[in-house]
């Protein structure tokens, strides 16, 4: 369920003991360099404060909720909605990235609702009868904001002709731009980046809207990871985010900082759902 990058790929996957890092929710092709770096500066600075076992290298491993729920898990990126759905109890919360990019708001985000550059829709209600791609299920920007959207316009009717499950943000835009799907929506941050480095298919598409604003994609720790080193984590990413050294990793990855958003602002994930369900939505159809 990752966002820009279109296929995880299989490289340095942890053991089931070694100590995980993996930063993949934006982790194209072209971002993967930075993510790295990123990273690298994050783990010397753990390592510097005492903790042990700082993983040299992030995890890309095809199964990312493998990932998320391992309790060897020292730091990942997740989306809102498994989050509240799937992890609970079995991760922390570290902190939420500020990025900048149209439609994000500090720690928050929006969703693009695109349909095809031509398409003579001006608002999602005109949309029924479409065809829509989703990048995963459980994903709060491509599925539940969407769905939010959608519910007060069904009326308690199935408001797609058909739903697609594309994996990735970046399949969802394919999709949309060659006519397999009519609709998607696409999270502020991979929509940026798609617009930077595939303007060939961002000139295709066009915004319709913007949702409403959820909290960004969080990053999280295994449960069983200390308080010394959340507090450790904590300060490493915010020592990244203020180093003159990685502005221009920063740049790259859109990255403004890093908020302690708490974790009740990822309730709204869950809010929504029962808004959708309260009228008679309760599934993207």
């Amino acid at each position: 369920m990752n966002a820009w990058s279109p296929v995880p790929p299989t490289c340095h996957a942890a053991t089931a003991l070694a100590p995980i890092a993996a930063l993949q929710m934006y982790d194209g092709p072209q971002l993967q360099a930075a993510n790295d770096a990123l990273w690298r500066a994050v783990a010397e600075r753990l390592t510097a404060e005492g903790v042990a076992d700082v993983p040299a290298q992030l995890t890309r491993a095809p199964d990312l909720a493998a990932t998320w729920s391992s309790p060897a898990l020292l730091l990942a990126q997740t989306c809102g909605y498994p989050l509240i759905k799937g992890l609970g109890d079995r991760v922390q919360l570290v902190a939420t990235p500020r990025y900048r990019a149209p439609g994000c708001e500090g720690p928050f985000r929006r969703s693009a609702v695109v349909v095809r550059a031509h398409d003579p829709a001006d608002r999602l209600a005109e949309l029924r009868g479409a065809r829509c791609a989703v990048n995963d299920a459980m994903s709060d920007s491509g599925m539940n904001l969407l769905r939010a959207a959608v519910a007060p316009l069904a009326d308690g009717r199935a408001f797609f002709q058909e739903v697609v499950i594309t994996g990735s943000h970046l399949a969802s835009a394919e999709a949309v731009a060659g006519g397999d799907a009519d609709v998607a929506a696409l999270d502020a941050v991979s929509y940026a980046h798609l617009r930077r480095f595939r303007p060939e298919l961002a000139w295709r598409l066009r915004r319709l809207a913007w949702t409403e604003r959820t909290p960004g994609l969080p990053l999280i720790t295994a449960a069983t990871t200390p308080a010394a080193t959340l507090a450790a984590l904590r300060r490493a990413l915010a020592g990244v985010a203020a180093d003159p050294r990685f502005a221009e990793v920063r740049e790259t990855l859109l990255l403004d900082g890093f908020s302690p958003l708490p974790l009740h602002y990822y309730r709204l994930t869950a809010h929504r759902e029962e808004r959708a369900q309260a009228l008679g939505y309760p599934t993207l159809q």
